[in-house]
């Protein structure tokens, strides 16, 4: 069963979460909810996330103040930030959401399947790494055991785990393709694109690395590529 992703939707005011969690419940996701900057940098101590959506105007802790801290710790910096205001001071005032960090920005109120789409993108995105990180996982395993042994708690031979893995990330890789091509087509955002485009590289080392471990390739062992 694939797990499903986690948002975390950051907001002072209960309505507004209940809209949002209305919006996105046809994502099929773990939504996920803070009602302040504090509880939001709280719940990201223990959880991952796909993408936060967060408001900007909140008492205490403001969105800006908030997305600096989770861009401070190294467990979060690379999560996306889409930055929600009921407020329009202007390009300084967007700039300003810009440069603590966000991937959008989004004045209130907003057109609801819009939204969704820009949400969904980073879902996929995130769900494609994980699935990268568990072939990573596999590789490593098969490489720790030198290349002549069944992987622990397989009873697979080498050659019958190495077509299995070789097999799913051949999946991924055709998903990542497809998603890739759907952003180009709707001229998404330059982080998501960027995102998409550092998956897509992950991917190939990743192959490669599987490749050097067929029969007839060398008797090297491959690196295997950083998941950071």
């Amino acid at each position: 069963m694939v797990q499903k992703a986690k948002i975390l939707l950051v907001d002072d005011r209960p309505e507004n979460l209940l809209a949002l969690e209305a919006i996105l419940s046809a994502l099929d996701q773990t939504l996920v909810r803070a009602s302040s900057g504090e509880e939001a940098l709280k719940a990201l101590l223990t959880d991952d996330f796909a993408v936060i959506l967060l408001d900007v105007q909140m008492p205490g802790m403001d969105g800006f103040e908030t997305a600096a801290h989770i861009k401070r710790r190294e467990r979060t910096r690379d999560i996306p930030i889409i930055f929600l205001t009921a407020i329009n001071h202007g390009p300084h005032h967007t700039f300003r959401g810009y440069a603590a960090g966000a991937v959008d920005y989004i004045s209130k109120p907003f057109d609801p399947w819009v939204l969704r789409a820009k949400v969904s993108v980073f879902v996929e995105l995130y769900m494609k790494n994980c699935q990268l990180r568990e072939q990573a996982a596999l590789l490593r395993l098969q490489l720790e055991g030198g290349g002549g042994r069944a992987a622990v708690g397989t009873s697979k031979e080498p050659a019958g785990l190495l077509a299995e893995l070789s097999a799913r990330l051949a999946a991924v890789e055709e998903q990542a393709e497809a998603l890739s091509k759907q952003l180009d087509d709707e001229s998404a955002d330059a982080a998501a694109v960027a995102t998409a485009a550092h998956l897509e590289r992950k991917l190939t080392g990743l192959r490669r690395a599987l490749d050097a471990l067929e029969p007839g390739t060398g008797s090297g062992a491959p690196s295997v590529p950083s998941q950071n």
